[in-house]
């Protein structure tokens, strides 16, 4: 069972090494949806997304002796620099598997933020098993970007830090990809919030997550066909059944539909947001007529956009 304690716990730990990201209101978005949103900002955040929390925590929770000998994951995004800079920021190493076609301008980063790269084909089971070399060769310890009660906990501080804002949130919307934000967000929901349902926003083209509520197990996707290329992983058995029990429901929206709401947030707004971000504005505004007159928090998850292929 996990406790309100921990969260609050993993929040005070963390604290000295991210952002206290602000919140932003829109009165057109707010008159467009017919609610009262408030956009916590995580494209704000240190390495301009929410996994810096999540990567935090996992470091900061091993021994003396683990930290020595290094940390590993395996990803082509945000958590591949999010786990970089936690270690550097910690002392600590960090050996990042990422596939040889992932975009250069994220390899850069990585590098930047001090992580050793290790590429490999660019297969799931190649990243595995090319992770799991580094941990039998350097005793790191492997880190995973969404399947890790260590990782959600961190996650869940930007839902905690927006209700302590906005404490009287009817809900709060999440992006759906590999659950970690979506589970830290309704765990902080649900210790934090006064009845506060918590929404997930998914594209249709990678819809595992609302599959795997309709039928009780982890669903895979055959096809990533998806501007919101954060979303393209699926849950894990740690974050699932969290999500099982404490989210309300998954929203499905079009391609167009997360294009818009990604163009809606750069022009209104002026924030650089990624497509996976924007999914959660897209899912509210898809079935607004539900939420009308209600306060709702949406979690902008990122703002690490390739400005030479936006979508619009």
């Amino acid at each position: 069972m996990i406790q309100k304690e921990q969260l609050i716990k993993c929040h005070k730990r963390i604290a000295p090494h991210i952002h206290k990201t602000p919140v932003l209101t829109s009165r057109i978005i707010n008159e467009i949806t017919g609610t009262s949103v408030f956009f916590k900002c995580e494209n704000f955040q240190r390495m301009g997304a929410f996994k810096m929390r999540g990567a935090t925590n996992a470091i900061m929770q091993l021994t003396e002796q683990e930290r020595a000998r290094g940390v590993v994951t395996h990803s082509s995004g945000n958590f591949a620099q999010a786990l970089s800079l936690a270690a550097k920021s910690l002392g600590v190493k960090a050996f990042i598997v990422m596939p040889s076609n992932a975009p250069q301008v994220k390899k850069d980063a990585v590098k930047g933020y001090g992580g050793q790269i290790i590429e490999c084909e660019p297969t799931l089971a190649e990243r595995q098993r090319n992770a799991d070399a580094i941990v039998q060769k350097e005793g790191a310890t492997f880190v995973h970007s969404s399947n890790d009660l260590n990782v959600i906990l961190g996650q869940g501080t930007a839902g905690k830090e927006l209700l302590e804002i906005q404490p009287e949130l009817d809900y709060v919307f999440s992006p759906v990809g590999g659950g970690g934000l979506i589970a830290g967000t309704a765990l902080a929901a649900h210790f934090f919030g006064h009845h506060c349902k918590v929404i997930g926003g998914e594209p249709f083209e990678v819809d595992d997550a609302y599959r795997s509520l309709q039928s009780g197990r982890i669903e895979s996707n055959a096809r990533t066909n998806t501007v919101a290329d954060g979303l393209k992983t699926q849950l894990g058995d740690i974050n699932f059944p969290i999500i099982q029990q404490h989210v309300d429901k998954i929203i499905r929206v079009t391609e167009t539909e997360i294009i818009a709401a990604m163009r809606l947030l750069w022009e209104r707004m002026k924030l650089v947001t990624e497509a996976s971000s924007a999914v959660a504005l897209a899912a509210l505004i898809k079935e607004r007529e539900h939420f009308v007159e209600k306060k709702v928090g949406i979690i902008l998850s990122g703002g690490n956009v390739d400005l030479g292929k936006l979508p619009f």
